[in-house]
């Protein structure tokens, strides 16, 4: 039993450590954008902005692809694990809204990984914020239904 409690307690310790870990990633990926989102234009090879957009488009990649190939499975991999079927279909439902924006998301990183035409940055920016939006919505839904939701069955787990 002790053992049980102990695979428990790194299983979902872990799931919580991996979701932190993401969620801020997201807010320094935030604190970039909106620095940027707030310039009315851009000029090219922008020495003071450029840095920041490639920090940016860093950023984006990095969180994107720690959602796809880490944070999702482990969601699901939690929904399996509580036989919560209902939970996985609606996250199935939220997962094709974040799948939609990774496309539009890593087209803006190819874009602009390099900095010498700047031209149709604000309106890119702002139409990433509506990509993010949608994404981060989804995502916080898909956390919601596959981890929060059990958060009180992984407590008994780990009490007994």
């Amino acid at each position: 039993m002790l053992d049980d409690c102990r695979t428990a307690q790194e299983r979902w310790g872990g799931v919580n450590e991996l979701i932190d870990r993401w969620l801020a990633e997201r807010q320094e990926l935030l604190v970039i954008f909106c620095g940027l989102s707030g310039v009315k234009s851009f000029q090219d090879n922008d020495p003071e902005y450029g840095p920041k957009l490639r920090k940016l488009c860093q950023l984006l990649v990095d969180y994107v692809s720690a959602g796809h190939f880490e944070v999702y499975d482990n969601l699901i991999q939690e929904g399996r694990q509580f036989d919560d079927t209902e939970g996985l279909k609606k996250a199935a439902e939220f997962y094709q809204i974040v799948d939609s924006t990774t496309e539009s998301l890593l087209d803006f990183n190819d874009k602009y990984v390099e900095i010498d035409d700047l031209g149709a940055l604000v309106s890119d920016l702002s139409h990433m914020g509506e990509m993010l939006a949608n994404r981060f919505e989804a995502e916080d839904k898909m956390i919601d239904i596959l981890h929060n939701a059990h958060k009180n069955e992984v407590f008994e787990i780990e009490n007994k």
